[in-house]
């Protein structure tokens, strides 16, 4: 799986078998220690009244082998992942994601998506 680490999305079939059967669909998975990232997973929280995601904490067995398993760090979790309809996205992709699945007026962030990566990745290593 190497060279996946600069890709802000694939599909979970990445993933090994094992893996894949614990993860459920439409997850988001945050930093337990990170402030903002906590923050992150409260407001998302608040906002689910569907019940979509699943909360996992990086931090976790599952986080930590989902992060190994796309050759990410697992000592310094430098960005939260948002798994919707069988995708992993990463980064602003996974915020933008995410903001599609809630209600208006956070629906129209989900308009980030479509920004260049080259504006995404750095505004978002600049916030996170």
């Amino acid at each position: 799986m190497a060279g996946m680490i600069n890709r802000n999305s694939q599909p979970v079939s990445v993933l090994p078998a094992d893996l894949r059967r614990d993860l459920r669909s439409d997850s988001i998975v945050f930093d337990g220690e990170c402030v903002l990232c906590s923050g992150f997973f409260r407001f998302m929280l608040r906002r689910d009244r569907k019940h979509r995601f699943r909360f996992v904490l990086a931090q976790s067995d599952l986080g930590t082998r989902l992060y190994r398993a796309l050759d990410l760090p697992t000592d310094d979790f430098e960005t939260n992942l948002v798994i919707v309809d069988g995708v992993i996205h990463q980064k602003l992709d996974a915020f933008a994601v995410a903001m599609r699945a809630i209600c208006w007026p956070w629906r129209a962030m989900s308009a980030l998506r479509f920004l260049p990566r080259v504006v995404k990745d750095p505004a978002y290593l600049a916030i996170a």
